[in-house]
């Protein structure tokens, strides 16, 4: 399962990397859980969790971004500004999901 894990986030990097983000960090650990990668997008932090599945059969991977999963997120974006000290000028939450070979990719999951 891991592996497969790291299949999808190798995806999410070069896919973030072909639309010009910056790949900061990968599996940035915190005290509450992780966030699969931080990317600079300009000047804005994004936070990326990646969601991959190889058929639709189970729902849309995105649906397994729950609230739940949201709050524990933000709480690793506080440890990271409180650790990290990094400037930016501002930052948002992202999704990337993969199904089969296709990538979507979900900008900022709060306003969801």
């Amino acid at each position: 399962m891991r592996k497969r894990g790291r299949l999808y986030e190798d995806i999410a990097c070069d896919y973030l990397r072909s639309i010009g983000y910056k790949v900061i960090y990968r599996n940035y650990m915190c005290s509450y859980s992780e966030i699969d990668i931080i990317a600079l997008d300009g000047d804005i932090i994004v936070f990326v969790e990646v969601k991959g599945a190889n058929s639709l059969y189970f729902g849309h991977p995105a649906l397994k971004v729950t609230s739940g999963k949201l709050k524990k997120i933000r709480e690793c974006i506080k440890e990271f500004f409180n650790r990290e000290r990094h400037p930016s000028r501002g930052c948002r939450i992202d999704v990337i999901t993969i199904v089969g070979n296709r990538v979507e990719h979900i900008k900022d999951i709060n306003l969801l």
